[in-house]
């Protein structure tokens, strides 16, 4: 059984699709109302990943309702896109908020029932501007670098308990927090790839689903489109 954070957004939407295709029950956590009708094996659940007693709260009624939590995706994401000398405290702590803090809550929720089950999975969704950062990008730059940090440390702390933390960065998707980029800069951005196009939300859910299967895995990043990153 899977936890999908951020399940109302565009990337979120289809992990969700993939998943239950293949088989899986899906627990789709959504911060608004949850787009995604209730069936047999997807149930939409209201969360909220900043608010600890939420996120206590919603493992709580998956785990009366469903059982064991088997595995855990922080989707969950946003950005507030300006220039540091530009940039707000809120919009700072927001940024951290949601695409950090909120993972290290979820993570934290479903830990002690892998561990004592001796078995689960935890995939975070980061970016190429852990990476690379981009102008403007201060905020979500630094917060994805920090999942990146969460996922090689967790991975570490909970290996002995054959639970897996990995890191897949997406790259840029056509989904609702790209559409503001506008056509050139998405041409631009395609054209930075090797393969001079962007990746899909479906491919991008096909892997993830692919690396929830493996068993032998963990402490790993997974870039899904064809840039390149330079030597640091």
């Amino acid at each position: 059984m899977s936890l999908i954070t951020g399940a109302g957004g565009g990337l979120g939407q289809a992990l969700v699709a993939e998943f239950a295709s293949q088989g899986w029950r899906v627990v789709a956590g959504c911060h608004r109302q949850p787009e995604q009708a209730e069936t047999d094996t997807v149930w939409p659940l209201p969360l909220d990943v900043t608010s600890r007693a939420q996120v206590m709260a919603a493992v709580e009624r998956v785990r009366q309702r469903w059982g064991a939590i088997n595995l855990l995706v922080n989707n969950a994401g946003l950005t507030a896109d300006r220039p540091v000398l530009q940039m707000s405290e809120a919009d700072w702590d927001r940024v951290f908020n949601v695409n950090l803090k909120g993972a290290f809550l979820c993570s934290q929720a479903v830990l002690p029932a892998m561990m004592q089950q001796r078995d689960g999975h935890i995939i975070n969704v980061a970016s190429y501007s852990a990476r690379q950062g981009a102008r403007g990008q201060a905020n979500y730059a630094a917060a994805k670098a920090g999942l990146i940090g969460l996922t090689q440390s967790l991975a570490k702390e909970v290996g002995a308990r054959n639970v897996r933390v990995n890191a897949v960065l997406p790259g840029v998707l056509p989904t609702p927090m790209t559409a503001s980029l506008g056509a050139k800069r998405l041409a631009e951005l395609a054209h930075a790839n090797a393969l001079g196009r962007l990746n899909s939300v479906a491919e991008v859910a096909r892997f993830v689903v692919f690396l929830a299967s493996c068993a032998n895995i963990s402490g790993q990043l997974f870039q899904l489109d064809s840039r390149i990153a330079p030597w640091a």
